[in-house]
């Protein structure tokens, strides 16, 4: 997952290359990601059965992190985004549980393993900057590259699913001081087959003119009503990050 990371935001610093100079900077952001409700049904049927991944098995919290890169122009920003997860757990189900094919059996010890890595490009346009407050509005393109799995001795399962998904992209700031931001930002939407949320309330502190530190919650929440999987998703973050202006 790292160097599938790392390859995306090389990537997308090249393509940027080409656009006029201005501030780039670099940021990286980690936390213990704490898991929610992750209800699955696979598939999307009378053949699967509907259960909470994080209700039938011991799903810890584990450490998580995210990378960006990008170009501040004037009132434009553009950047790339890679945020892997993983989440594991294991347990003892209390029901028989049908999915992906296969029938795991009340009573049978299973491992479990829930992964969402996220690829994102992002541009935002500076809508509104005043001394106390900014807003700046945009789009993101996002790749997700999901899979549940279900192991126990012989038998194994898993759904995958690799796709684009288009978001709202918003930066909400009010600064009480000179140094010191209160930051609202992140990307959703809503559709009819699903919806996707990812957005950060924290504190955002300037070190320097080159180095910004901001530290707060984070939620990821979403997921698909589609005929071949059923899986929505609550993902809690307590993080933090550091911003580097080249």
């Amino acid at each position: 997952m790292l160097h599938s990371s790392a390859m995306v935001l090389f990537l997308a610093v090249i393509m940027l290359r080409g656009a006029a100079f201005g501030g780039w900077f670099a940021d990286v952001e980690a936390g213990i990601a704490f898991p929610g409700y992750n209800d699955v049904q696979v598939p999307n049927d009378g053949t699967g059965t509907r259960f909470s991944l994080t209700g039938a098995l011991d799903v810890d919290p584990e450490f998580a992190y995210r990378l960006r890169a990008g170009l501040e122009t004037g009132r434009h920003t553009f950047y790339a985004f890679a945020a892997p997860l993983r989440l594991e757990g294991s347990g003892i189900l209390e029901q028989d549980i049908d999915f992906g094919g296969e029938t795991f059996p009340r009573g049978s010890e299973v491992d479990g393993l829930y992964r969402f890595d996220s690829y994102r490009l992002t541009w935002r346009y500076l809508l509104a900057d005043s001394p106390l407050l900014s807003f700046s509005g945009g789009f993101t393109a996002k790749i997700r590259d999901a899979e549940i799995r279900l192991d126990s001795g012989s038998l194994s399962a898993n759904t995958t699913n690799t796709g684009f998904v288009p978001l709202l992209s918003f930066d909400l700031r009010w600064r009480p001081t000179c140094r010191m931001s209160v930051l609202l930002e992140g990307d959703a939407l809503v559709g009819p087959q699903g919806r996707a949320e990812d957005v950060f309330l924290g504190l955002l502190y300037g070190v320097t003119d080159r180095m910004d530190l901001r530290a707060g919650y984070r939620i990821v929440e979403g997921g698909a009503d589609v005929e071949s999987v059923y899986n929505f998703t609550l993902v809690s973050f307590i993080t933090g990050g550091v911003t580097f202006r080249i």
